[in-house]
């Protein structure tokens, strides 16, 4: 059995163009994509923090260290320029990936460079430090 889980997640980043007529996806400055492990192509659910609108799109890799997250095609018209998103990757992991797999998190600036890079903890640990327990992994 395979379990959904977070892979990356772009966190407030801000939008800095908005394209309805253009055929779709979402451009990204390769400089956050490279700090997540995002990558061209991939299918990610981006969340509008000002309006609680969500759409699904694709990655388009804009020019490095511009800043860029432009939204394009329809999803153009579920945002705006200036909003913060939340632009988030999935992954499918067999049980035992996903009590290790640690998601990377990029915390952005207002001019999208990287505030922050963490990672989330795993989900075995952390479920295991709540029943009180210590494993190996967690030293």
């Amino acid at each position: 059995m395979l379990r959904e889980a977070l892979f990356a997640k772009i966190h407030r980043a801000v939008v800095t163009e908005c394209h309805p007529d253009y055929m779709g996806s979402i451009t990204i400055d390769p400089v956050l994509l490279e700090a997540t492990g995002i990558q061209l192509n991939e299918k990610v659910l981006v969340a509008d923090c000002e309006n609680g609108r969500r759409f699904e799109t694709y990655v388009f890799l804009g020019e490095p260290g511009s800043g860029i997250i432009g939204v394009n095609g329809a999803a153009a018209n579920l945002t705006g320029i200036g909003h913060h998103v939340l632009v988030m990757s999935f992954c499918h992991l067999t049980p035992e990936e996903f009590a290790v797999h640690r998601p990377r998190v990029v915390i952005c600036t207002e001019h999208n460079g990287i505030g922050e890079s963490i990672r989330y903890p795993a989900a075995g640990p952390a479920l295991k430090q709540v029943a009180g327990q210590q494993t190996d992994l967690e030293a």
